[in-house]
């Protein structure tokens, strides 16, 4: 367990110090709650995720298509394309609602492109040397490459790992900083 120093907490008013504290103590708990919810109930925050997402980009749009009328300044080709963006967006909102677990598996070939294109980069930065030792970035592109390929593969399968993994994460962290906590001074002890 590792505390920070009287010393580089000396400038600091106590006051502040244990709003500080309670905040992290906040913080903390509220990722482990979250992390548990994830680890035991991985569909139900797959689901909830996907519904949040739907939600966002129906407002997004939303948000869109009114600025495409209300801003006047805007020249008539950009009012048109924000407008026909944010019907897209708009209506990206509705499908994604309409079936989360669709838009899940949209998302995991999304990550999984990223993945592949990152493992194209480090192999080309091995080929090149611009990685020293040059075996890490054909290690690292191999590994990136399959987890891309994965996610094609097994979509599912690999959002739902994302999602163990970062609750694991986020409990893991969480109780390093509930035993990381700065120490408060008592009134007694100076």
């Amino acid at each position: 367990m590792t505390t920070p120093s009287p010393d580089l907490l000396a400038g600091i008013p106590a006051g502040f110090l244990k709003i500080h504290r309670s905040q992290l103590v906040v913080v903390a708990v509220v990722g482990l709650v979250l992390g548990v919810i994830g680890l035991f109930f991985p569909g139900a925050t797959l689901l909830t995720v996907a519904i949040l997402f739907g939600i966002y980009l129906i407002v997004s749009g939303v948000f869109r298509v009114t600025a495409a009328f209300l801003v006047d300044t805007a020249s008539t080709g950009l009012r048109w394309l924000t407008g026909i963006a944010g019907v897209l967006v708009l209506a990206a909102g509705v499908i994604c609602l309409a079936d989360p677990f669709q838009s899940l598996i949209v998302l995991a070939v999304v990550i999984g492109i990223g993945w592949i294109a990152e493992g194209v980069v480090d192999l080309v930065a091995g080929v090149r040397g611009a990685v020293h030792p040059r075996w890490f970035a054909y290690l690292s592109g191999i590994v990136s490459i399959a987890a891309g390929v994965a996610m094609f593969v097994l979509p599912a399968a690999g959002i739902l790992s994302l999602v163990v993994i970062g609750s694991i994460l986020l409990i893991v962290v969480s109780l390093t900083t509930l035993l990381t906590l700065p120490r408060v001074a008592r009134k007694g002890k100076a």
